[in-house]
């Protein structure tokens, strides 16, 4: 796509997605305690592996936790105050995390880590608020972008600051990085008006989320669907370079596929979002979901080099397709006064592989290695027809209905003439 198609396309972005994408790319470059936090518990905090593991894995389950339920809060009390007091709850919980007793720290990073993934959630309503149906993909392409971009340069620059001033300084730009972040969003976010930051209440007569998502057969289903994919595609953090390491493959190599993973979701993402934004979106994301399959099923004819390059290429062009979409269906599909519970719905299954990925994949792979990767591919390939089938079925029912229409027209204006 040319520059100036990229430009046209990007034209409906309300400038209020740009201040919020703005403001995540500088959270996104400080929020790196999370990548070092387990080697501080053992190097710093003198804890052992297992330890460390319990503490981080709790922290982890606050995540999706609060993924799942940000959402429902900020229906309840409004978007944008949810993400401005999620932002200062977990910006001082990570403040004050080098001086916490041990046994505190299986509690703050709980509670920090849920506080986290409220303000995800808030952020994914607010532009689901804010942006009109049709402009939806390439609003939430320019929020991915800008957390992957920000991302991309943390940890690198978290690594710095260990070498040359220790984990205490980290944790403290971290913190503050936060903080700095609720005051600019406090600032740029408009707290009422037009652009609905505040979820209108609840109507009592209202239905309510379980109700809208049975009137929803499809939502259900993607949903279903990104929980099965989430739960594959993180195997590339957790047993991937196990695996790679098992058969010869050094950390060198795996920290050169995640390179390739996200240099290539900064340079494509946005470009092919905003100029397949017109198709199908079903299709599309189904379309990604197999190609995440196909990746873990290269590595099924046998972990090398090779192999494991082809795979990362079918995984990112799989996330490239299927990510931004799927957040924007979820969007387009929701009732307004639940549009944060679907936001949060949708958040938490994005991120359920957290969770799960590791000790499912853990297990499956130490009882039986060889079946770890066409059970990943068979997984991905069994979600990613059943989007396909339901596309098409959408499409056909669309046709159904169009056609209906017309005849239906074409009777009425018959009647009138005659």
């Amino acid at each position: 796509m040319s520059g100036g198609g990229l430009r046209r396309g990007l034209r409906d972005v309300p400038r209020t997605v740009w201040l919020l994408a703005a403001g995540q790319f500088f959270n996104m470059i400080v929020a790196f305690t999370f990548v070092y936090f387990f080697v501080y518990l053992t190097d710093e905090r003198g804890l052992s592996v297992a330890q460390a593991g319990v503490i981080s894995g709790i922290g982890g389950a606050g995540t999706v936790a609060g993924n799942f339920t940000g959402g429902w809060f900020g229906d309840r009390y409004g978007h944008r105050r949810v993400l401005l007091v999620g932002s200062l709850i977990s910006g001082v919980g990570v403040l004050a995390l080098p001086v916490l007793s041990v046994p505190l720290l299986y509690v703050a990073p709980v509670l920090s880590q849920y506080a986290a993934g409220c303000v995800r959630a808030a952020n994914a309503a607010l532009v689901a608020t804010v942006v009109p149906e049709g402009a939806r993909r390439q609003a939430f392409a320019v929020m991915r972008f800008a957390a992957n971009a920000g991302f991309t340069v943390g940890p690198p620059l978290g690594a710095l600051l260990i070498a040359q001033a220790g984990y205490g300084t980290l944790f403290v730009v971290d913190g503050v990085g936060t903080l700095i972040f609720a005051a600019y969003a406090a600032r740029v976010l408009p707290a009422r008006g037009a652009a609905r930051a505040t979820g209108p209440a609840e109507a009592s007569d209202a239905p309510g989320v379980l109700a809208c998502l049975r009137q929803r057969p499809t939502v259900v289903l993607l949903l279903a669907a990104i929980l099965v994919t989430d739960l594959v595609y993180r195997q590339q953090y957790s047993t991937l370079p196990a695996d790679l390491d098992h058969h010869g493959l050094d950390t060198g190599v795996y920290g050169w596929l995640l390179a390739i993973n996200g240099g290539l979701i900064l340079l494509l993402e946005l470009p092919v979002t905003v100029a397949l934004r017109g198709r199908a979106p079903l299709r599309i994301i189904g379309g990604g979901v197999l190609l995440v399959g196909a990746g873990y099923g290269v590595l099924a004819v046998g972990p090398g080099f090779g192999t494991a390059v082809a795979m990362m290429l079918l995984l990112t062009a799989g996330e490239v397709l299927y990510k931004t979409p799927a957040t924007a269906y979820v969007a387009d599909h929701a009732p307004a006064h639940v549009q944060g519970r679907f936001q949060s719905l949708y958040s938490g299954v994005s991120v359920s592989g957290v969770v799960l990925s590791a000790p499912l994949g853990g297990a499956l792979y130490t009882v039986a290695p060889g079946a770890l990767w066409p059970v990943c591919a068979g997984l991905a390939g069994l979600a990613g027809v059943l989007l396909l089938v339901a596309g098409r079925a959408g499409r056909a029912g669309r046709a159904g209905v169009s056609r209906t229409e017309e005849v239906r027209s074409v009777r009425e204006t018959g009647t009138r003439t005659g």
